[in-house]
């Protein structure tokens, strides 16, 4: 089949720069919450969560028909397990390349943030591994997975930018743990020691909270949209179908 999507280095060039710009924006409007509201941490994830929903909207906006702006691994991890049947979605090789660009773009993004504040990167001391936490990963992540692939499915993955962008400000606040739904921006977050880092040791845990999420979320998804693994090739957002190289 003749390719009609960008080649992989530039898919990969396209989930680096989104997931970093997407970490800048949580870390960077973190670190302006926590300066301009220093006594109020409502007002904190109120701003965080809103620069959050519009950048996470833009983003998806304009790297989604590049590389389908999944800006996270577990998304590109649900999209190679449903194209296995199906022939679509990511392959292996793609896979592991997105996972790469998409984990270095988040610490990149996180450095990038503490630099244009002139905040010093350093590991951040803030624990989160509480189990109410760890719950929330596995719900908010869970969520994100039916979503993102239940919009593809049905053939709405148009509306993936603002949906995503709304779904991802809402678990904000109804999550105890601000729903992080993402290992790579998980990762990237511990090199921020500001309202919005990790520490290193509560890594590990969401983390595996998250693919638990992703496991569940993709097990909702084959009992509600079984056609699912026939559109893999339209997520986050439609892009014509075809392997790059």
């Amino acid at each position: 089949m003749t390719s009609h999507q960008p080649p992989l280095w530039r898919r990969a060039v396209a989930e680096l720069l989104g997931t970093a710009l997407l970490v800048s924006i949580v870390v960077g409007s973190g670190i302006a919450a926590q300066q301009l509201s220093p006594t109020d941490v409502g007002l904190q994830l109120l701003q965080n969560s809103t620069a959050t929903v519009l950048g996470l909207t833009v983003l998806i906006l304009v790297f989604g028909p590049v590389s389908g702006a999944h800006f996270n691994p577990v998304v590109s991890l649900v999209d190679w397990a449903l194209g296995r049947s199906s022939g679509s979605g990511l392959t292996l090789p793609e896979l592991g390349t997105y996972m790469v660009a998409q984990t270095v773009g988040a610490v990149g993004g996180s450095v990038l943030a503490n630099a244009m504040f002139e905040v010093g990167t350093s590991i951040s001391s803030k624990d989160r591994a509480t189990g109410g936490h760890l719950l929330a990963e596995v719900i908010a992540t869970a969520g994100l997975i039916l979503l993102i692939f239940a919009l593809a499915a049905t053939h709405r993955g148009i509306l993936a930018a603002p949906a995503v962008g709304a779904y991802i400000g809402a678990a904000y606040w109804f999550t105890s743990s601000t729903s992080f739904a993402n290992p790579a921006v998980t990762v990237g977050r511990i090199f921020s020691d500001t309202f919005a880092g990790i520490s290193p040791d509560s890594v590990p845990g969401f983390v595996g909270a998250q693919l638990i999420g992703a496991a569940a979320g993709l097990g909702l998804l084959a009992l509600l949209f079984p056609a699912a693994s026939r559109t893999a090739d339209d997520v986050v957002v439609p892009h014509p179908a075809g392997k790059g190289s």
